[in-house]
């Protein structure tokens, strides 16, 4: 019996023609492939991409604006210069939001004039109503 056993597993170590062998993988085995849509890019570490930059770029010109509208109404000797800076610089970046930044910058500037303006009429630093 001890024959029959180490012949039998001897033969099933072997590879015969009815036993397919182990190979390596053929060419049409599918293979993982990383998207291209959200591959990292070769850009330095916490640098914006194009497309955080103009999000960031639509957001300055919406803040712009409405930092201009509060600057007519209070803290217009904050909010004015605060307001004129974003709007140039989303200006500069490029923002689709280019009525809004323009708002902004003309709202900004409105909020300079407002206040020397009321200075003018009060005679004093700020105003008040």
């Amino acid at each position: 019996m001890e024959l029959t056993e180490r012949t039998h597993l001897a033969t099933a170590t072997k590879p015969t023609a009815t036993q397919p062998t182990a190979t390596a993988p053929t060419a049409t085995a599918p293979t993982a492939t990383a998207p291209t849509a959200t591959a990292p890019t070769a850009t330095a570490p916490g640098a914006p991409t194009r497309a955080t930059g103009t999000k960031d770029a639509d957001g300055m010109a919406v803040a712009s604006f409405i930092l201009g509208l509060l600057g007519l109404l209070v803290l217009n000797v904050f909010l004015g210069p605060i307001a004129i800076a974003l709007a140039s610089v989303a200006l500069w970046r490029g923002t689709a939001r280019r009525g809004r930044a323009f708002l902004g910058l003309g709202l900004g500037i409105a909020d300079l004039l407002v206040l020397v303006a009321f200075m003018q009429f009060d005679s004093t630093v700020s105003w008040n109503f």
